[in-house]
C-alpha cells in the first residue's frame, strides 16, 4: 500500500511540469521549484526505478539550473565575479544531478545504457525508440550544459560526442519533439561540434526548422541563433533584430511554453544591454 501511494504521488509530481511550464510568474516558480524537486528526490529514494519521476527530475533540475541559477550568475558577473563563479559552479552541479536522473530514466527501459554510452554510443542508443526521446533530450541537454560550464576539465569535454550521438538519435526518432526543441538545441550545439564542416550553415538550418515547428511562437530559436551564431560572426545587424523578435513574441500564444518564453525574454533584455561588450566595432 505504501508503494502504491508513493507511485500515485510520483505520477502526479511527474506530470506537474506542465503546470510549471504554463505559469506566468517566473519568481513564483523559482521559489516553489526547490521544494518540488526535493520531494521528487524523496520519492525516488523509495521508488528508484519510477521512470516518470526520473524524467521529471532530469527536466526539472535542468530547467531550474538554467532559468534561475546560471542566468542569475550571468546577470551579476559585472558587479561580483566571485559570486557569479560560485553560482555557475552550483548550476554545473545541478546539471550533473539532472544528467544522472536522465541516465537512470533511460536505464529503466534499457539496462546498462548509462555505462555503455561512453564506450560505444551508437550501439548503446540503437535499441531506443520514440518513447525514449524525452529522456534522451533532457539527459543530453543537462550533459551539454554541464560540459559548457566545465571547459577547463578535459574529461568533461571528452563527453561531447556522446551528447551529439544522443541528440542525433533523438532527431532521427522524433524530429518534431516538443515543437522543435531538438532543433533549437542543435543551433547552439552545431557551433561547438567538432568536425562540423559548416557550423553556421547547419545552425541556420536547425533555426529554420525550429521556427517552423514552433510556428514562430517561441523565443528559444531566436535567442540561440543570436548568441551562438550572430555573436560568433560578429553580426550586430542580425543580433539586435533577433532579440527584438524574441521580445515581441506573445507568451500567451503558446501556453505550454509560457514560462520558458518569459525567462528567455528576460535574457534577451539582458543581452540588449551587453551589445557593446559582445561586438567589437
Amino acid at each position: 500500500m505504501q508503494q502504491l501511494a508513493v507511485d500515485r504521488l510520483g505520477d502526479a509530481l511527474a506530470g506537474s511540469g506542465a503546470t510549471f511550464s504554463a505559469d506566468d510568474d517566473p519568481a513564483l516558480v523559482r521559489d516553489a521549484a526547490p521544494f518540488s524537486l526535493k520531494l521528487m528526490e524523496s520519492l525516488l529514494a523509495e521508488r528508484p526505478a519510477h521512470a516518470g519521476l526520473l524524467l521529471a527530475a532530469a527536466r526539472g533540475f535542468t530547467q531550474y539550473a538554467y532559468g534561475f541559477v546560471q542566468q542569475g550568475a550571468d546577470e551579476i558577473e559585472a558587479e561580483d565575479v566571485g559570486a557569479a563563479f560560485a553560482q555557475r559552479e552550483r548550476a554545473r552541479r545541478l546539471y550533473v544531478r539532472a544528467r544522472g536522473y536522465g541516465l537512470r530514466a533511460l536505464a529503466v527501459a534499457h539496462p546498462g545504457i548509462d555505462s555503455a554510452l561512453r564506450t560505444d554510443p551508437a550501439q548503446a542508443l540503437a535499441p531506443t525508440t520514440a518513447a525514449d526521446v524525452p529522456a534522451l533530450y533532457w539527459t543530453a541537454a543537462a550533459w551539454a550544459a554541464a560540459i559548457a560550464l566545465s571547459k577547463d576539465d578535459p574529461e568533461a569535454v571528452a563527453d561531447l560526442p556522446v551528447v551529439g550521438a544522443m541528440m542525433d538519435r533523438a532527431l532521427a526518432l522524433d524530429p518534431g519533439f516538443d515543437a522543435g526543441a531538438l532543433h533549437t538545441f542543435m543551433i547552439t550545439f552545431a557551433m561547438a561540434r567538432a568536425g562540423e564542416p559548416d557550423p553556421a550553415g547547419t545552425a541556420r538550418g536547425h533555426f529554420d526548422a525550429a521556427v517552423a515547428l514552433s510556428h514562430g511562437r517561441q523565443a528559444g530559436p531566436y535567442l540561440a541563433l543570436a548568441e551562438a551564431v550572430a555573436v560568433a560572426e560578429q553580426n550586430r545587424a542580425e543580433f539586435l533584430p533577433l532579440l527584438d523578435t524574441a521580445l515581441a513574441i506573445d507568451a500567451d500564444a503558446d501556453p505550454a511554453h509560457r514560462l520558458e518564453t518569459l525567462i528567455l525574454q528576460r535574457r534577451a533584455r539582458w543581452l540588449q544591454g551587453r551589445v557593446d561588450d559582445l561586438f567589437l566595432e
